[in-house]
């Protein structure tokens, strides 16, 4: 039988109790008590994996694909798919939209047999729905075999 219980310990902090059906081993989840404090979801978005009092903003959307040929995703996070406008010259579209253009991409990918390529993107290029970035080696626009982008808001 399944079971959920808040009861007060001797130090006066709830202890929430979750057992499983049919279990041997009981979880529990220890609450401070009411100078404590409880942490929130605003809260958490602050703490992973960092020290110090800086805050840390999530990666919004993130995708790598190949970019050479028929452009296709190899793994992403809130992408839906890749437009190939042309020679190194791509645009990411965003499953679930960003807030607004005030977010950061950042680029990067490598060719074959040629150095990384910087990612020239024009302030236009920006929407909530999608952003596009071109690739060039000196001033010859290329298509790179890995391409990744990351977006930060």
């Amino acid at each position: 039988m399944s079971s959920i219980a808040i009861t007060p310990s001797a130090t006066g902090t709830g202890v929430f109790t979750i057992a499983a059906p049919n279990g041997n081993i009981n979880r529990t989840l220890t609450l401070p008590d009411a100078t404590g404090t409880v942490q929130t979801v605003d809260g958490v978005l602050t703490q992973f994996n960092a020290s110090g009092s800086a805050p840390v903003y999530a990666c919004r959307a993130w995708v790598n694909f190949n970019g050479t040929g028929t452009v296709a995703i190899r793994a992403s996070g809130n992408v839906s798919s890749i437009t190939d406008n042309g020679v190194g010259d791509y645009t990411v579209n965003f499953t679930t939209a960003m807030p607004d253009v005030n977010y950061a991409g950042v680029w990067g990918g490598t060719g074959i047999n040629v150095y990384p390529a910087l990612g020239i993107g024009d302030p236009s290029w920006v929407s909530i729905n999608s952003i596009r970035g071109r690739y060039f080696a000196a001033t010859t626009a290329i298509d790179l075999a890995s391409v990744n982008l990351a977006v930060f808001r």
